[in-house]
């Protein structure tokens, strides 16, 4: 009975996964996609909201408008390959924000709908536009693959099995919103984002090394960011940047092995300035 019971649940996955996947821009990756967008953003926004009203925005004028013009050059390129490649309708309800907030975690994420948030912290490590730009390609680069709605999925189907999702979705209303703060960390530590698996820490350098270069940035910058990165260890913790994007040699080598076609969409006169 057991076994029968096993084989229904996998049957039920399998097929779960077929009808239900969306493909990731650049790596061409099927992923189980469960969750109306429309709730993804909609929680995504009073969770940021939230954030927003308990954190303090940097008055550094110069940097804070570096974390904006990075920001929109990197959403501009985003928007562009998802233009060429017929997959704007992934981005219906993106509403990009990119702040700055004083605080001296090394650290910065992006949730589902374009909000970015820099930590000034991370900002000696970065050093300049082109370090930035790094960060904020990776960490748009998760949002625009929909990292997030893949662990909700995922959660979902461990918790419902059988369960129609649109029932689920009508009568377990908590549950979704429960599932997002799980998948995303909201809680205790607002703001702090889960660690990502490692196929999906290696699928946002690939995206944020194409995003970059298109917006202008070399991709080869990215070495000499993790290097820096890496230093951060040295003598004490990780810094909370790496706590939640695992850094390591292979990661470095894996990211050479992308820069050649990152740079075939390498534009030096892309970037706003």
């Amino acid at each position: 009975m057991l076994k029968m019971k096993n084989l229904y649940t996998i049957i039920f996955t399998t097929l779960l996964f077929f009808s239900s996947c969306s493909t990731v821009p650049v790596t061409g990756r099927r992923q189980l996609d469960l969750v109306p967008q429309s709730q993804v953003l909609a929680l995504s926004q009073s969770s940021y909201q939230d954030f927003m009203s308990k954190n303090k925005l940097s008055a550094d004028a110069q940097n804070a408008a570096m974390v904006k013009r990075v920001g929109q050059n990197i959403a501009n390129a985003v928007e562009k390959y998802m233009r060429d490649n017929n997959m704007s309708k992934e981005l219906k309800g993106y509403t990009w924000e990119f702040n700055l907030v004083d605080d001296k975690a090394v650290n910065a994420w992006c949730m589902p709908g374009g909000k970015v948030v820099v930590y000034t912290g991370i900002l000696p490590v970065a050093h300049d536009d082109k370090g930035l730009a790094v960060v904020m390609g990776h960490e748009i680069a998760h949002a625009v693959a929909k990292h997030g709605n893949e662990r909700m999925s995922q959660g979902l189907t461990a918790q419902l099995g059988g369960v129609a999702l649109q029932i689920a979705l009508r009568d377990k209303p908590a549950l979704t919103q429960n599932l997002f703060f799980s998948a995303y960390g909201i809680g205790s530590q607002v703001g702090v984002l889960l660690p990502f698996s490692r196929l999906q820490e290696s699928e946002a350098d690939e995206l944020g090394l194409v995003f970059m270069a298109m917006a202008g940035y070399d991709p080869n910058e990215a070495v000499s960011f993790w290097q820096r990165m890496n230093a951060q260890q040295t003598g004490g913790s990780p810094p909370e940047f790496l706590s939640t994007h695992p850094a390591h040699e292979t990661r470095i080598k894996d990211i050479q092995k992308h820069i050649p076609k990152a740079m075939t969409y390498y534009s030096k006169t892309t970037a706003t300035k």
